[in-house]
């Protein structure tokens, strides 16, 4: 029993491989000689380290024990916005078959050749052949096909180089004060491309109008309103109708000015003058009145000074303008020391009163806008207020059967509109027809008068 247990353990070691693939031979028929022992070693552990070894060098292209702490590690201080991006999705490259064709060695190719890629011919210039040919002493030639004499100055072995001022020929500029620095010209500093305007944040006028989109009309303007309601309503359509007839009063008179101005220009051109320059000639005198000659009062002129006056007012004088220099120049001192803080409570003054007056121009409009546009500028145009519609007394129907309809709904929605900012305020344009329609009159027309 024991000997068919050892058969069967001595035939499971024969069959034992190794783990890279190479056999290996645990069980030894004989154990004389060195050779044998020496055969027979075992190095599996050797073998795995060697592999491993070999597969980081085919992945990373060197091993790990060589590459610096840089190249193994980093550290991720902003994180990657593209996880979501490139999490895994379904796509012919995830198949285990693309993943094994995908693995290539990082290692180079060996090149059983040499390729034109991997030899990179250096090409001379003319002065290094001459410089290479001077050092071996080949015989060189010159212009004509001629043989250069190696014995000459200048053209033996000697190793002769172009020096530093031939190098630097032509880079100095002698008028330039700046050193060697050339001066870009202003132009070429300037770029070509514009630069891109940050538009405002300004707020939307639309979010502080509180105006309805169908306001309740005024009391004033039912079929059957009440008296005083009536005359308030009459009142307001005539203060309007008032301010409009008297903007087109001062309209007219300003035309009638830059007309009249107009024809003053006019006349200076053509008389070669202004038209009120001209003087009439008195015919008579004036002076004499009820036969008593008019006495005109005489200017009292002024007494000369004598030397010794002068020279005391101009004393006088020189003493109040040292006085005031004096003045001066004490105040100002007097501020040198305190400029700072002068400034900065000027600053900050004037910001708080410019943020005031800002906040209050704000409030203002703020105010109005609650109420609408009607009768403010936005863009080019005035929003319209729109009419007033109200009929007089005698005009008045006191049943619904008698009511005439008055108005025109769409003209009042896009008043509306226009009120809560929703539609911008425009001016109609009247189209202009291309061809003028001409009128003809029939020859039998032409003859009315004379049949009757």
């Amino acid at each position: 029993m024991a000997t068919s247990n050892k058969a069967a353990e001595l035939k499971a070691k024969k069959s034992m491989s190794s783990s890279v693939g190479a056999p290996s031979q645990r069980s030894q028929s004989t154990r004389k000689g060195k050779r044998a022992w020496r055969k027979n070693i075992d190095i599996d552990e050797v073998e795995a380290g060697l592999e491993e070894l070999r597969t980081e060098e085919r992945v990373t292209g060197s091993t790990l024990q060589k590459k610096t702490n840089d190249e193994l590690f980093v550290i991720d201080v902003k994180g990657d916005d593209q996880v979501r991006k490139s999490l895994p999705k379904f796509s012919t490259s995830l198949l285990s078959s693309a993943k094994i064709l995908a693995q290539r060695s990082a290692v180079p190719a060996l090149q059983s050749r040499t390729t034109s890629s991997s030899l990179k011919r250096k090409t001379l210039t003319h002065e290094e052949k001459d410089r290479l040919l001077r050092m071996g002493k080949r015989v060189r030639k010159g212009p004509f096909n001629a043989v250069i004499d190696p014995t000459e100055v200048g053209a033996g072995s000697a190793m002769l180089e172009m020096s530093e001022a031939v190098k630097s020929s032509g880079q100095y500029d002698m008028w330039n004060r700046n050193g060697s620095e050339e001066i870009t010209p202003e132009w070429e500093t300037i770029s070509s491309k514009p630069k891109k305007v940050k538009a405002p944040t300004l707020p939307n006028p639309r979010s502080f109008i509180e105006v309805s989109a169908v306001p309740s009309p005024h009391e004033g303007t039912s079929y059957n309103p009440p008296v005083s309601a009536h005359q308030d309503l009459l009142r307001t359509a005539h203060e309007i109708e008032e301010r409009r007839v008297k903007e087109a009063e001062e309209m007219a008179k300003t035309k009638e000015k830059m007309e009249k101005a107009r024809r003053v220009a006019v006349a200076e051109d053509v008389l070669g003058f202004a038209p009120g320059m001209t003087v009439q000639e008195v015919e008579g005198d004036d002076t004499i009145v009820d036969g008593t000659e008019e006495v005109m009062p005489t200017k009292k002129i002024p007494e000369r000074k004598t030397k010794q006056e002068r020279r005391k007012a101009e004393k006088l004088r020189a003493e109040k303008r040292a006085l005031a220099e004096k003045l001066a120049n004490k105040r100002l001192l007097a501020s040198v020391n305190a400029a700072k803080s002068l400034r900065k409570a000027v600053g900050k003054t004037s910001a708080a009163r410019e943020r005031l007056r800002s906040e209050q121009q704000e409030k203002v409009m703020q105010e109005k806008l609650k109420k609408g546009l009607a009768g403010q500028r936005l863009g080019k145009h005035l929003v319209p207020e729109g009419n007033v519609d109200v009929q007089l007394g005698d005009d008045l129907s006191e049943s619904l059967r008698a009511l005439k309809p008055e108005g025109n709904l769409f003209k009042d929605r896009f008043l509306s509109m226009q009120h809560r900012a929703l539609v911008e305020p425009r001016v109609p344009v009247i189209p202009r027809r291309g061809n003028k329609l001409k009128e003809y009159e029939k020859h039998a027309w032409k003859r009315f008068d004379r049949e009757q």
